[in-house]
């Protein structure tokens, strides 16, 4: 077994406790809060993303079907999703309060890599660095990059074909994508994210010079997200993935961040990311209403 040095202040409780303020505060940037009984309702303010319920920051964790059901009405008025993103081991007593109004709740293994906590072996931390020389060029885009609306179209493409098996989509399917309507203002959005030192996307660039992987952290403070790392589905299972979600971290590192973390989609990808120096301390949940059919 091998054994594992860490900092002070790195153990579970510690890095969940550091999460929760993290989770509170990167909606407040796009999104106004209301405060329903022990839940904050983040509600989107001009043309991004919807948000969600979750419990409030200091609450006392105690949840009722009733104050779930408060928080549904009103994300139903405000017309947007009816969801919740917490996790389970920080606020355990919500799921049940959740499953008893219908909504059907998703696991996701929660990882974190702490960038202070060197390995024996050499296999935390240390490792995630960036793409070997013989790989592809993974850099991370600028505002005004031209590669940036494809970059911001990939996920699209990658998650409708999810799991990680070999897909169809491929470069030619990203080039028609870009093409859509919705891509310029989705683009312009994550410009501004990027110009106001919100989220950094990175890109693998494929020989044709088009993106063939990309992901973004999300840092606040000495603490960031990895989010939305996606290769198109015909190029999978060539480590693309895994060589931008190490220039991510390298560049975390590099700009003051410490802890760093992800929601897997499921276990198998979650190894992924362990193989790195990635490690699961919990598990987070989304609830939302059942699929149709």
């Amino acid at each position: 077994m091998r054994e594992t040095h860490r900092t002070p202040g790195s153990g579970p409780e510690t890095v969940l406790a550091r999460l929760e303020t993290y989770y509170d505060a990167v909606p407040r940037f796009s999104a106004r809060t209301e405060e329903h009984g022990p839940f904050t309702l983040f509600v989107r303010t001009g043309q991004g993303w919807h948000y969600y319920g979750r419990p409030a920051l200091g609450a006392p964790g105690v949840f009722t079907p009733e104050d779930v059901e408060r928080v549904r009405a009103r994300q139903r008025e405000l017309g947007a999703p009816e969801s919740f993103e917490w996790v389970h081991e920080t606020t355990p007593g919500l799921r049940a309060a959740v499953e008893a109004t219908g909504l059907e709740v998703h696991e996701h293994p929660l990882l974190v890599l702490d960038l202070d906590a060197p390995s024996t072996d050499g296999s935390a931390a240390a490792d995630s660095g960036p793409a070997v020389a013989d790989g592809p060029e993974v850099r991370v885009l600028a505002p005004d990059d031209p590669l940036l609306p494809a970059a911001v179209t990939l996920p699209h493409l990658a998650f409708a074909e999810s799991g990680t098996r070999i897909g169809a989509a491929g470069p030619e399917q990203l080039a028609e994508a870009v093409k859509n309507p919705e891509t310029e203002a989705a683009a312009t959005r994550m410009a501004d994210r990027i110009a106001a030192g919100r989220t950094v996307l990175a890109a693998a660039i494929g020989p044709d010079g088009g993106p063939t992987a990309s992901g973004c952290h999300q840092p606040v403070g000495e603490v960031s997200e990895i989010v939305a790392v996606a290769t198109l589905p015909a190029l999978r299972r060539q480590g693309l993935g895994r060589q931008v979600t190490s220039r991510l971290v390298e560049h975390a590192r590099a700009t003051g961040v410490r802890t760093v973390f992800l929601s897997a989609s499921d276990a198998a990808v979650a190894r992924i990311y362990e193989s790195v120096g990635f490690r699961r301390i919990a598990t987070a949940l989304i609830a939302e209403p059942p699929a149709a059919g």
